[in-house]
């Protein structure tokens, strides 16, 4: 077996395996590489010893049975038979469903994750989007301090086990998108250092010196990411990829990575002959994330859009604290802005940027699929100081108002687990650092970060304790009760409507109609023959729809959250407290 890696900056290499230490030769022909032929199977454990210092792993390491600090072992990517054959799944038409293993069930594996697929299948949804599954310290943690971006965090069940959670998922339909980290590593664990120019201070980012793009190396340090994308992509048959805030990408050269990395993508899905996705976080509000390359965008085939979110999460809670300031003071102008034209800050003025930010979406030639919306993330709710859903706060008919307006909306769905019952486990941020001073520095910290904003210490959860992350756990016998099983239905019936009416997967942002009415809290979106409406006040609304295209329809009533009767000849809806509706042109 031959083994390679890069190290411009050693003198010496060794190779160690089971057998020993034996040198590595420079490759003549690509400057800083070392390579050496060794006997080596499945699960045999190798690692690199530069200029007499201690054995490291392999960068480009498929599997760390023992950690981020321990020895690589091989991997054999044939030795897995899989049993289901794939033709893929586009982005058009989808339903996302962000999935975090470790919290998921209370194993916290991929094969007990894969146990409660079914349960997706059932609800409708068509893509599983994964959080981070590359290793990091400890057991459980988000996943975004991950190291070893090439492979599999061992707690989960290794790189096996997310070939198993695939081959399940794709036996029942569902598409697997990943998350991955391409912005930062893990202070835990990172050895990347000590072989090479991995990172720059060229730039700097909350993280410190920044992934090594644009600088002296970085052409190996692209390779190596571009290359870690395509193995999770090709390996593990995974249909798409999250990139975790592109936005922190420093890269000030011409051909920027991310365009190397969506043509890479376009070009493994012509050779596979199947869709290979790549979704931006992005907090830049532009639409050359997404713009073709032949157009001169970047060429990624979605992003994630806060700012429906930030829209949706004020109308439906009031907060106006931090970034939700600029939504707060007419959140239901602000929710039809974003569900017209995708961006609320498209050029406007962002008091909580303090300048102008984002830049207008071509409504006539972009499709509203680009475009990712949701009520709730593993973002939006871990980042709160008691990492509280939706449900902790808002009534089942509030949450249904949610689900009704994403799922209903023109941008591609997408939901956070559990949240299509109305989970009342909150999701809270934990971590698992192995190292007592990094532990602690994150403990003080999310302590200060909090104490900042009025939160006394003591109530912020420590994430370092077990409880954490056990509080995080779904509770999965929570669905089957009142009233989340009726918000579940509801999500399932939604879903279902979308995937049965054309006009509620018509990609056509220009076409979209909103009108509203701020005092007394309703909303309502048209597309083509259908009106979604709802009604965020506590007490019933009386809401002019009209009569449809000809006054002489009064529509019929599709779906409803609570009873409610179609328009009558006078074309006035109405709606009960705090539900929602979908009706038909007659």
């Amino acid at each position: 077996m031959l083994f390679e890696v890069w190290a411009p900056r050693a003198g010496s290499v060794l190779l160690k395996t089971a057998d020993g230490c034996r040198p590595m030769e420079c490759d003549p022909l690509r400057a800083g590489w070392w390579t050496a032929e060794a006997e080596a199977a499945d699960g045999d454990r190798y690692g690199f010893v530069l200029d007499g210092g201690p054995v490291l792993p392999d960068p480009r390491s498929r599997r760390q049975p023992d950690g981020p600090d321990g020895e690589s072992a091989v991997v054999d990517q044939e030795a897995y038979t899989w049993r289901h054959p794939w033709a893929g799944r586009g982005l058009p038409g989808a339903v996302l469903y962000e999935l975090h293993i470790g919290t998921f069930t209370g194993a916290g594996t991929f094969d007990a994750a894969a146990a409660r697929l079914g349960h997706l299948a059932d609800l409708g949804v068509t893509h599983v989007s994964l959080m981070p599954v590359c290793p990091f310290p400890g057991t459980h943690g988000w996943g975004y301090e991950g190291v070893s971006l090439w492979a599999v965090h061992e707690p989960y069940g290794g790189p096996a086990g997310l070939k198993r959670f695939v081959d399940t998922a794709h036996g029942l339909g569902l598409a697997v998108v990943l998350d991955v980290v391409h912005n930062h590593l893990g202070p835990s664990g990172n050895h990347l250092p000590s072989f090479g120019p991995y990172f720059t201070d060229t730039h700097h980012t909350p993280w410190g010196s920044a992934v090594n793009l644009d600088a002296p190396g970085s052409d190996e340090v692209r390779a190596f990411l571009l290359g870690s994308a395509l193995a999770w992509l090709r390996d593990y048959r995974l249909d798409g990829l999250r990139l975790d805030a592109v936005h922190a990408l420093a890269d000030g050269r011409a051909l920027t990575f991310l365009e190397e990395l969506a043509a890479g993508a376009d070009a493994l899905a012509a050779e596979l002959g199947r869709p290979l996705p790549l979704i931006a976080e992005s907090d830049l509000c532009d639409p050359r994330t997404t713009t073709p390359r032949a157009e001169g965008g970047l060429g990624l085939h979605a992003q994630w859009n806060d700012d429906f979110h930030h829209a949706l999460h004020t109308a439906l809670t009031g907060e106006s604290q931090g970034y939700y300031a600029d939504f707060a003071a007419a959140p239901l102008a602000a929710l039809a802005k974003t569900v017209t034209a995708a961006f609320f800050h498209n050029g406007t003025y962002s008091s909580f940027r303090g300048r102008r930010h984002g830049r207008p979406v071509d409504i006539t030639r972009t499709p509203a699929h680009r475009f990712v919306g949701y009520a709730q993330t593993h973002d939006q709710i871990g980042n709160r100081a008691l990492g509280d859903r939706l449900s902790a706060s808002l009534s089942p008919g509030l949450q249904a108002c949610a689900a009704a307006l994403v799922l209903t909306g023109p941008f591609t769905p997408m939901l956070f687990m559990g949240e299509e019952w109305g989970a009342r486990t909150p999701w809270q941020f934990f971590t698992d650092h192995t190292d007592p001073a990094l532990a602690e520095a994150v403990r003080e910290g999310r302590r200060r970060e909090f104490g900042a904003h009025g939160w006394a210490a003591e109530d912020i959860p420590d994430p370092q304790d077990p409880a954490t992350r056990d509080r995080s756990c779904l509770d999965w016998e929570e669905a089957e009760r009142e009233p989340h099983a009726g918000l579940r239905a509801w999500y399932r019936e939604l879903i279902a409507l979308r995937r049965a009416l054309p006009d509620l997967s018509d990609p056509d942002l220009a076409s979209v109609r909103t009108a509203y009415d701020e005092r007394a809290r309703w909303f309502v979106c048209r597309r083509g023959d259908l009106r979604i409406a709802v009604n965020l006040a506590g007490a019933a609304a009386a809401i002019p729809l009209g009569s449809g295209r000809h006054r002489s329809r009064t529509g019929r009533v599709l779906a409803a959250w609570a009873p409610v009767e179609a328009p009558g000849a006078d074309g006035v809806l109405h709606l009960p407290a705090e539900s929602c509706v979908v009706l038909a042109d007659e």
